[in-house]
């Protein structure tokens, strides 16, 4: 061999060498997108990112035990080479919307398998569910729900989800405004729950709290007084019973700041993009 065409072999061979990860350097997990984690569209803009979603989502029917009732569901499936945890997203007051939607579409882009249940499914005027309500009354029909229907239809949801082939056997449940209030509720009835996000809504009496048995994290906005007035009590009545609660508050916030991410001189959308990351993290930390 010429010296010339040797040396160029051996340059060609030794720049493959340096394109070859290690032996023992592990490859990323497909669980774990690179970059901070991007929060869900606001609610303007979550009919489109449905629309443009490269993941799997589907409306599915879930079977109610003892009854004729049917849980309407949207799911989506996360791309990912091994099993997921399971995410319930719990809508607001409003019902399922298009924007609790587009949060489960999120959550999947995470790496987690999200169910956002209806709750009023079968309730609604000719055995319709949020879709079948006009204006204020879906409201008026939310503030009926009891805690035992609630739960009923979270734990059917829950247990069709982990049945799912593709999902780790780890859960945990997201909710926002009225869903927030019934994320912390749940939280109180199911003690399978691996973690509990609340944003934005209330705890269950003082008395109830000793029956959680995940830890839960709370999310609120500094002007949403409301409900932010409550959550030093929470915290107090959470650590008498030596339960894992981590709360954070976001200066300038209003109630609503991550469907609402526009206004209030960014404060908002600085408060969705922290509470995301720290939500992210949580789900990560404890879905195993």
């Amino acid at each position: 061999m010429r010296p010339l065409r040797a040396i160029a072999v051996v340059a060609l061979l030794a720049a493959s060498a340096l394109a070859q990860p290690p032996a023992d350097r592990p490859h990323a997990p497909s669980s774990a997108p690179a970059g901070p984690p991007s929060p869900p569209p606001d609610a303007d803009g979550a009919s489109k990112a449905l629309l443009d979603s490269p993941r799997h989502g589907e409306w599915i029917e879930i079977p109610l035990a003892d009854s004729e009732a049917k849980v309407k569901t949207w799911v989506v499936y996360p791309e990912r080479a091994d099993a997921a945890p399971v995410v319930l997203v719990i809508h607001e007051i409003f019902g399922l919307t298009d924007w609790i939607r587009a949060v489960a579409d999120q959550l999947a882009a995470e790496g987690f398998i999200a169910l956002a249940p209806d709750l009023l499914s079968g309730m609604g005027p000719g055995g319709g569910g949020t879709e079948s309500f006009e204006g204020d009354a879906v409201r008026a029909e939310i503030r009926k729900l009891t805690d035992d229907q609630v739960t009923a239809r979270l734990d059917a949801v829950r247990t069709h989800a982990l049945a799912v082939p593709s999902a780790a056997k780890s859960s945990a449940t997201i909710g926002f405004c009225w869903g927030g209030t019934a994320s912390f509720m749940y939280a109180t009835r199911q003690a399978g729950l691996g973690a509990a996000i609340v944003y934005y809504g209330t705890a269950p009496q003082a008395a109830k709290l000793a029956a959680i048995k995940c830890p839960v994290l709370g999310l609120y906005g500094g002007d949403d007084n409301r409900v932010t007035s409550t959550v030093s009590a929470t915290q107090a009545a959470m650590r008498e019973h030596t339960l894992d609660f981590t709360p954070h508050t976001y200066e300038g916030a209003g109630h609503g700041f991550l469907r609402q991410q526009t206004g209030r001189d960014g404060a908002n959308e600085r408060a969705a993009r922290d509470a995301w990351k720290q939500t992210i993290a949580f789900l990560r930390e404890h879905l195993k």
